[in-house]
């Protein structure tokens, strides 16, 4: 919607500059100053995301990771507590390691957990860089959907054994996704038989789920036919192959609640409820999951929650949240 509104107010603009009448010259200045600055908001749509990590207390660091001749980077955060912690694997969105990514990971490491975000744009980029290298947004979306599906789960097994090896490490590994990533993070469910548990935020079920040992949830948005209408299908596939599936809906919210319920910008009240409750809901269950989970019976936990109603955000959609069977 903020796009939305920044394309109307630049469309406006253009058409003051290509006005062929006599406009003063100083209203002509003050339209190209206008669609300067409009672009330069738009390019750092998530500097409030950024300045929330600049000013986080907690360790951070870049590490290196490889696979047969593949090298790709990872952002990693660590919790400030005594005891050892379980390890979460972010995976970012179709938007690559952004800046809110990285603030996601620190969110969660305030809660007590180490978090390993792998840029599986790394190398891609140009220059041979990762997702900052990509001149613009459009480009960082064709790059990651263009990504090969058996490359990101090998780089996300990379991920997945530095994890298992971090020191500060409990031996409890689980995988977190948005968007993009919450359609890997299930995807890479049927490929890994270690993790404690897979966390999936607005993502799509993966075709054949027989191989799934850990168990999964889903956190999906009211305002997401794109997503919402495949989750029956993958509600009966889990539920078919005795796997463990609780996904809830929360009504009134947009695609990407979880960005866009943080972001100042945001004008659905459904999309911060949505944000607030998942949160809460996702660290409840890190806190509690076991070391290794067998594949566990289908709880036939199908919820929806309610909130005020919304407009949308991931390619910007928006959803809200509350409790209800579907």
């Amino acid at each position: 919607m903020k796009f939305n509104i920044l394309l109307s107010r630049t469309f406006n603009a253009t058409m003051i500059l290509g006005m062929k009448t006599s406009l003063p010259r100083s209203l002509m200045m003050y339209a190209s100053i206008l669609l300067v600055l409009l672009a330069a908001v738009s390019a750092r749509a998530q500097d409030w995301a950024k300045a929330r990590l600049d000013a986080s207390p907690r360790h951070r660091e870049y590490v290196t990771l490889k696979h047969g001749d593949r090298t790709l980077q990872a952002f990693v955060v660590y919790p400030e507590i005594k005891e050892k912690a379980p390890v979460v694997i972010l995976i970012h969105e179709i938007f690559g390691l952004s800046d809110w990514a990285k603030e996601m990971a620190d969110e969660l490491a305030a809660r007590g957990f180490i978090v390993v975000a792998p840029d599986l744009l790394s190398g891609y980029g140009p220059g041979g860089g990762g997702s900052s290298a990509f001149a613009s947004m459009d480009d960082t979306v064709k790059a990651v959907s263009g990504l090969d599906p058996a490359g990101v789960n090998a780089d996300l097994d990379a991920a997945a054994d530095y994890a298992k090896h971090i020191p500060a490490g409990d031996g409890k590994i689980a995988t977190v996704g948005f968007c993009w990533g919450g359609g890997k993070s299930f995807a890479f469910a049927a490929h890994r038989k270690d993790l404690s548990a897979a966390f999936v935020f607005y993502g799509p079920g993966p075709a054949d789920v027989s191989t799934i040992t850990a168990p999964v949830y889903g956190f999906y948005a009211g305002n997401d036919a794109r997503i919402g209408a495949t989750v029956p299908a993958t509600v009966e596939a889990m539920k078919a192959a005795g796997k463990k599936f609780e996904p809830v809906t929360y009504d009134g919210a947009g695609h990407g609640f979880m960005r866009a319920g943080e972001d100042p910008t945001n004008t659905v009240p459904g999309n911060k409820t949505a944000r607030e409750h998942g949160f809460a809901r996702l660290v409840s269950l890190l806190k509690t999951m076991k070391s290794v989970h067998a594949a566990g019976s289908p709880s036939g936990k199908v919820v929806s929650e309610k909130v005020p109603t919304a407009s949308p955000a991931c390619h910007d959609e928006s959803k809200p949240a509350t409790k209800a069977k579907l």
